[in-house]
């Protein structure tokens, strides 16, 4: 670790931090592009971090699934801008979900990560994720956005946490782009036949 709180330097882990540039475009094509990508938390002593395997897409005033259907309000006004920022919110009142702004600087638009392959700080993910029981096994560890959330230590404090750190960083995956499935998003009432939901395929996003 660098510093206490912090993730540390890029070459700790593969991957360039990506700019936030990489999220100023199309909600659909940086959910695609994130596919593949390392998430790292530092928080307190630990350093965890996970491959995106699965995300969702959410647009603007015409996707009435999407939080930012009724206009910039005060939970949805994060969606509008700037770019490249954690929107954390609490579903039922359990459980945290992690999503990035997307867009340009005004326009609506977040992508939903719903799902990490651990590539660090395991041991730290479970401890976590156990909340002083029984551990998960490790295919549930990170697999849901209330568990990937539990698992890297992110909470509503973390609404607004730019993807460049110093506490939460987002890399750029290497290798040739992972094969992706589409399909519906889950858990959503209205528009719930948009093919905005995006998975890697089994093997496609293992670390290069």
């Amino acid at each position: 670790m660098s510093a206490r709180g912090a993730v540390p330097a890029p070459a700790d882990l593969p991957g360039e931090v990506v700019p936030a540039a990489f999220f100023a475009r199309a909600t659909l094509e940086v959910a695609r592009a994130l596919i593949g990508c390392v998430i790292a938390t530092g928080r307190g002593a630990a350093l965890t971090a996970g491959r995106i395997v699965e995300t969702e897409a959410y647009l603007g005033e015409d996707d009435p699934a999407s939080h930012a259907a009724r206009g910039p309000t005060p939970r949805a006004a994060i969606m509008f801008g700037p770019p490249g920022v954690a929107y954390v919110y609490l579903i039922y009142g359990l459980h945290h979900c992690l999503n990035f702004v997307t867009e340009r600087d005004g326009a609506a638009g977040a992508v939903l990560i719903r799902a990490l392959v651990p590539v660090a700080g395991r041991a730290a993910m479970a401890r976590r994720r156990a909340g002083g029981g029984a551990p998960p096994s490790p295919s549930a560890l990170c697999s849901g956005p209330g568990r990937l959330c539990q698992a890297l230590g992110i909470d509503r404090s973390w609404n607004g946490e730019p993807a460049q750190g110093p506490r939460l960083r987002v890399l750029a995956r290497g290798g040739p782009p992972p094969g992706i499935a589409t399909s519906p998003r889950i858990g959503v009432r209205q528009a719930a036949d948009r093919p905005w939901r995006f998975t890697a395929l089994p093997g496609a996003a293992e670390p290069v």
